[in-house]
């Protein structure tokens, strides 16, 4: 008898993913059908002062709007985090929606699991974080979810809103932590790219980069499988051509459709148990600890990591050349020419973080889950030093 692959894939809470139409109309529906008759907007603060994009979303809700917040800095610190909860209470929110980038949505998740654990300051938020034990495995402590659900409007690609998981950073310790419960991710979520136009570009592009990694880090893993390994080239190939198509015409909207179909796709595989490696577990100790916006941690990271990776067995990365399809020898080599084309930075110089920086980075990244499952396993602090100089 053959000895097959196994595994198992557990779907998650989401009921819904609407693309290619208004926002405001598909989010009046979903209050509608929900019942919801106090929503609460969390949206970024370029959007609600920039552009009016978030008054007809007001307007299109009528009766149903109960209020707007703004005001979630990047990697989501626990003070805009407990600031945004306070915001739901005041309105008594029956429905909370999340209308931005990975801060404001992971900020949003968090908002929700807080209102059911009547977090009242920002030391609060410790008992709910995720931990890793010192044999590598996630300690929980949650096991009650929200009671209020969310609503996911993404205006950037790292895919946050696909996943019940979320992150917020301690700003004592300059640490960002995860916090999960299968009930956080989203009852809904809409892919609007009109709305997306108004995301800076080196948002856009950086974000998509991020879900490019998504990609890289599912076909790069011994630990994938063809279900994840499908997803993840088709959501290579959508990204490859969409970003492509936006850099050189802003207003693409199909382009920017297809990068967000290739973002969801590449979601899927994490959400189904393939575990990431070293370019994220890494990039989540960048963003929190040295304030380099997550999206530009995989410009940097990911090729590294694959060249890193590629010194001690390269058999994944094949795929990943063939999707990248621009004439280069190696995996790396090819996502390094696919980032600079972007015009995205390539270096920790040019994010301002240097060495003075990679000890205090090193001993973080240790505690990260996808530390332990990268594809060359990483032994000790001095691996992860490694890396960083290669990336400097």
């Amino acid at each position: 008898m053959q000895d097959l692959s196994s595994g198992e894939v557990t779907f998650t809470e989401t009921r819904r993913v609407v693309f290619g139409r208004p926002a405001g109309e598909v989010l009046r529906e979903q209050a509608e059908a929900m019942g919801a008759r106090r929503v609460l907007l969390i949206a970024s603060t370029s959007l609600c002062t920039r552009t009016d994009a978030i008054v007809g979303i007001e307007a299109a809700l009528g009766g149903r709007h109960a209020g707007t917040f703004h005001g979630i800095a990047p990697h989501a610190p626990r003070s805009d985090v407990l600031r945004a909860v306070e915001a739901a209470r005041a309105v008594d929110a029956d429905l909370i929606v999340s209308i931005g980038g990975g801060s404001v949505i992971d900020a949003t998740k968090i908002a929700a699991l807080a209102l059911k654990h009547d977090i009242r300051r920002v030391e609060d938020f410790e008992p709910l974080r995720t931990r890793v034990d010192a044999d590598g495995q996630a300690v929980n402590p949650l096991t009650e979810g929200p009671d209020i659900r969310v609503v996911c409007v993404p205006t950037t690609l790292s895919g946050g809103e696909f996943n019940p998981r979320s992150g917020a950073t301690d700003e004592r310790a300059q640490h960002k932590q995860g916090y999960g419960h299968p009930a956080m991710v989203p009852v809904a979520i809409v892919l609007d790219p009109a709305l997306a136009v108004h995301t800076p570009e080196w948002v856009w592009l950086s974000t998509g980069v991020r879900a490019v990694d998504h990609c890289v880090e599912t076909l790069a893993s011994y630990r994938s499988n063809d279900y994840a390994d499908g997803l993840a080239d088709s959501a290579l190939r959508l990204l490859v051509e969409g970003l492509a198509r936006v850099k050189a015409d802003p207003r693409d909207l199909e382009g920017r459709l297809k990068c967000q179909i290739g973002a969801w796709q590449a979601m899927m595989p994490v959400l189904a148990g393939v575990p990431m490696g070293a370019s994220h577990a890494i990039g989540h100790v960048l963003g929190g600890t040295c304030g380099v916006p997550h999206g530009y941690t995989s410009c940097i990271l990911s090729p590294t990591v694959l060249a890193w990776n590629a010194e001690h067995d390269a058999r994944r990365q094949g795929r990943i050349l063939q999707c990248l399809g621009n004439g280069q020898a190696t995996a790396a080599a090819a996502l390094d020419a696919f980032v600079r084309g972007l015009g995205m930075p390539r270096t920790l110089a040019e994010v301002g973080v240097d060495e003075a920086q990679f000890g205090q980075v090193a001993t973080y990244a240790m505690h990260d889950l996808w530390l332990r499952t990268n594809p060359r396993p990483i032994r000790d602090e001095g691996d992860v030093l490694a890396i960083l100089r290669m990336a400097a």
